[in-house]
């Protein structure tokens, strides 16, 4: 019979690698909550309505990439893309949105997309998130910013760039992107098939292609820095002043648009070149007008979503994924039946006292007892038979010196043993 596997663009997480992702999830959570962020959860489906109207109909994500079904009802659901639309769905919904502002959440979740896998990307992924809704200052983008570069640095991450750029609002951007499909036309002849498609779509996707004769032509392609009307330009020397004074360093990227149609002003993408083509490790941007589409009153928001295997990834090249390891303090090995019992309860009384410890669980002589413990790390093992519970009394064993030394078999000896 063949064996069952795990579906293509999947992956397990196994035990050693969780360790490492439990380390990277508490290193957010505490950076985030210091930042004065409340998590928030949301649903693995929702409406499909809500990723076509807030992501957009043109996108690859929603014409190409979400998992989309009929429940029995004959409702259309999909699997979440992306968070933002989540949060926002929520707090409208659950009238957060009403509360005192600045509103600031966070997530930890994954997401589906359907997608060619590779290195960097699966179609089932996780990302960090946040969202700060109320503010329409440049300095709720410098905290997303901040946030996630204070994530990076506490993670020891070293090769990670800030790419920043500003795409405008309704009052500039169409005159933008008149200029812009413009000379994408004329120079159409040179851009691949997807792009000729996004050409008549959304034209600002062609400057994120990744495909060398479509960066060719994005080169000379108008800027839309160049275009911005009063306000925005503003608001985005303003931000990058705030930046400067906080000692980020940054790049102007006029070619970072993000792939999702609610962005406005602020889009940024922190990048690391050396772990591969998927080198944007967290993009964000503000969203001001997404709370009012989803049936909100008007909010000014900015967020950012940070994957979870490119941040480890950026973690690896940069030598900082640390040395996780949960050995027990103490290890008891039994001999017979009387001790198999009162190795158990001893056992249970040290983990109920908040220290690690194990017996055997599977009848092993002593011999393979002790390579056991050994293999799992154990700091001391105690070996008691019928004896050693007739006097009260055993060795325990230090696994590193060798050394040995008498103790009582009595949860308070062991627990004040222990306890160093």
């Amino acid at each position: 019979m063949n064996t069952i596997q795990k579906q293509y663009g999947t992956f397990d997480i196994l035990p050693d690698k969780v360790k490492v992702w439990q380390y990277v999830e508490s290193v957010i959570r505490k950076i985030t909550v210091n930042y004065g962020f409340d998590e928030i959860r949301f649903p693995t489906f929702e409406s499909t309505e809500l990723f076509t109207r807030s992501v957009g109909g043109t996108t690859d994500i929603v014409q190409k990439e979400m998992y989309t079904f009929n429940d029995r009802d004959k409702r259309s659901l999909s699997l979440r893309p992306e968070g933002t639309a989540c949060v926002v769905r929520s707090i409208i919904e659950n009238g957060l949105v009403f509360n005192a502002m600045p509103l600031k959440l966070y997530y930890i979740a994954n997401f589906f997309r359907h997608e060619k896998a590779q290195k960097g990307r699966s179609r089932e992924f996780w990302q960090f998130g946040i969202e700060i809704f109320g503010s329409d200052s440049p300095s709720a983008d410098a905290t997303a910013i901040m946030l996630a570069n204070s994530v990076f640095t506490a993670l020891g991450v070293k090769d990670v760039k800030l790419h920043l750029n500003s795409i405008g609002c309704d009052e500039c951007r169409p005159a933008y992107r008149e200029k812009l499909v413009e000379y994408l036309t004329a120079n159409s002849e040179a851009l691949c098939p997807i792009c000729k498609e996004r050409l008549q779509t959304n034209p600002l996707r062609v400057l994120d292609c990744k495909i060398d004769s479509c960066k060719k032509v994005s080169e000379n392609a108008p800027k839309s820095t160049d275009h911005l009307c009063s306000d925005c330009d503003e608001h985005f020397k303003q931000l990058q002043q705030l930046l400067t004074e906080c000692g980020v360093d940054f790049v102007i990227d006029t070619n970072i648009v993000r792939g999702l149609d609610y962005y406005t002003k602020t889009v940024f993408e922190f990048i690391d070149e050396s772990i591969g083509a998927q080198s944007t490790v967290c993009g964000g941007g503000r969203y001001s007008k997404l709370v009012e589409i989803l049936g909100g009153p008007k909010t000014d928001a900015v967020g950012f979503g940070m994957g979870i295997t490119r941040l480890l990834a950026a973690m690896e090249n940069s030598g900082s994924i640390p040395e996780l390891k949960s050995a027990p303090k103490l290890y008891i090995a039994p001999i017979g039946n009387r001790a198999k019992q009162k190795a158990f309860i001893l056992t249970e009384v040290l983990r109920a006292n908040k220290i690690y410890a194990e017996c055997d669980l599977c009848n092993r002589s002593v011999k393979a007892q002790m390579k056991y413990a050994d293999k799992i790390g154990a700091e001391a093992v105690i070996v008691m038979g019928d004896n050693e519970l007739d006097i009260g009394k055993a060795q325990i064993k230090n696994m590193q010196t060798g050394e040995s030394k008498e103790t009582e078999l009595t949860s308070e000896a062991l627990i004040n043993l222990l306890n160093f």
